[in-house]
């Protein structure tokens, strides 16, 4: 074939080869929505301090109480280095609270029983995932 005895021809499909590759493999990332166990959230938190450690908490409630999958939803939800990333899981048959706040516990104490599993993400990077202290 004519076309691939041009230098030029083959440089530009070997491009569009890779760039198709890039273009594939970042649009099928897993997300959570792809994760079992009914995750949804209904809360969120993030400081509005952009010049030092970015604090995020999320409330998520889940339908599958007893999921594995809470360590990888939590590794899935955003980080910055340096700051921290807090995940508290409720039981989506009991009461959730739909706000948060800066300071711990973060929410009402009034939700605590209903409270499954907390997963956090340090500063260091150090992940746990537990019951409510």
């Amino acid at each position: 074939m004519k076309f691939f005895k041009n230098k030029k021809n083959l440089l530009l499909l070997a491009l569009a080869i890779v760039i198709g590759y890039i273009v594939y493999d970042s649009a099928s990332q897993p997300t959570v929505n792809d994760l079992q166990g009914g995750f949804r959230e209904v809360a969120m938190y993030r400081n509005e301090n952009n010049t030092g450690p970015i604090v995020r908490v999320y409330a998520v409630s889940v339908q599958d109480t007893l999921s594995k999958d809470m360590r990888q939803y939590g590794d899935l939800m955003p980080y910055t280095k340096y700051g921290t990333t807090t995940v508290y899981f409720f039981n989506a048959a009991k009461p959730f609270p739909n706000s948060l706040a800066a300071a711990e516990p973060h929410f009402d104490p009034k939700f605590a029983p209903g409270c499954i599993a907390v997963y956090r993400k340090d500063a260091n990077g150090q992940v746990s995932l537990g019951p409510l202290p």
